[in-house]
């Protein structure tokens, strides 16, 4: 029997006990296969240890064992570590670890470059090369959690979905990496320890609260005035922010959980008390918490990083109009580690 897939890892394990069984060999041994592709991240069948040679040799036949491997990694004064990870096909994503206390957080890719074309962001000026497989995503955690025990002596506390890629572009392989990833196969993290962060893809977000997903959901928002937006983020061209709001109504509707808004501001884009009020507007529509977050430059002239003064300004009205906020410092950024510096630049 010839399967044509690239890689076992992305069959299930239904088609894999129906492959075990054609071959004659006991249901038992899919289960153990299972266990060693997904639990133990073994690059090749031969490490299969508890295997008969001869199935050994039909999954050879059969199949690919794609693997991914660390090819580099950099550590910031802060101690946040950004790592270059090869795919089987060469292709490069970036991952980053945060340690905080006692808590570690892994910030992990879901495209290799990314779909969208967000103007103060290194990683939208990357092609869109392809998506990651739900098992790539998954190796980017496993070998993340093995650098964080390594490194801080702490397994992985929290996952962002803040790096390479829009993951609701990935919709799938992101959801079935999270399954694997809170599962028994994986480092059985609370999806209550995960938040996937999206630049608002609308129609996305509904299907995410008609899935059930339990995961949290954090919005890269940056201005709620349709027009500054639009500017800094010509894609939301096609995902106009009255659709985005009514989306997120429905996600907390359906799931009960608050909406984190990712907000950046840069001088004379939207540090001003028109854009201060317009996010308050939306605030008031849709149960959240504002992260203010410290811009990053990329070397574009048009971005600068607004003065505190509107930092905190932003701050106390979001505070006296009893929305939740708090302003987010970046972590990496001497080895561009840092929100939006993604860039494969090593």
């Amino acid at each position: 029997m010839s399967v044509k897939v690239d890689d076992i890892r992305s069959i299930s394990l239904e088609k894999l006990n129906k492959f075990v069984d054609k071959n004659n060999f006991p249901l038992y041994r899919s289960n153990q296969i299972f266990n060693w592709i997904n639990k133990s991240s073994v690059k090749s069948f031969d490490d299969m240890t508890n295997l008969p040679k001869s199935l050994i040799d039909l999954l050879k036949e059969n199949f690919r064992l794609n693997f991914s491997q660390i090819s580099s990694k950099q550590i910031s004064i802060d101690s946040t570590m950004k790592f270059a990870i090869k795919l089987h096909d060469k292709l490069v994503v970036e991952s980053v670890l945060i340690p905080s206390g006692d808590r570690v957080t892994a910030c992990v890719s879901s495209q290799v470059g990314c779909s969208l074309d967000c103007e103060f962001c290194a990683t939208s000026k990357l092609l869109r090369m392809r998506n990651l497989e739900s098992y790539e995503i998954f190796d980017q955690i496993i070998l993340l959690n093995e650098q964080s025990i390594e490194n801080y002596s702490l397994p992985i506390s929290n996952i962002v979905f803040m790096g390479m890629g829009e993951p609701l572009l990935n919709y799938n392989n992101v959801i079935n990496s999270i399954n694997l990833i809170t599962g028994k196969e994986g480092i059985e993290i609370s999806n209550k320890k995960i938040t996937l962060s999206t630049s608002g893809i609308s129609k996305m977000i509904h299907k995410m609260a008609d899935d059930n997903v339990k995961f949290n959901l954090a919005i890269s928002l940056h201005s709620a005035i349709e027009s500054t937006r639009n500017e800094i983020m010509p894609f939301s061209k096609s995902f106009p922010l009255n659709q985005l709001i009514k989306s997120l109504e429905y996600w907390y509707e359906k799931t009960k959980r608050k909406v984190t808004f990712e907000y950046l501001i840069w001088k004379g884009i939207n540090d001003d008390f028109e854009h201060i009020n317009a996010l308050v507007k939306i605030c008031k529509r849709v149960p959240s918490k504002v992260n203010l977050i410290e811009y990053n430059s990329i070397d574009d002239p048009r971005f600068s990083k607004a003065d505190e003064l509107w930092v905190n300004k932003y701050l106390n009205i979001l505070k006296e109009n009893k929305v939740s906020a708090s302003i987010r410092r970046s972590r990496g950024k001497d080895i561009q580690a840092a929100c939006g510096q993604l860039a494969n630049k090593h």
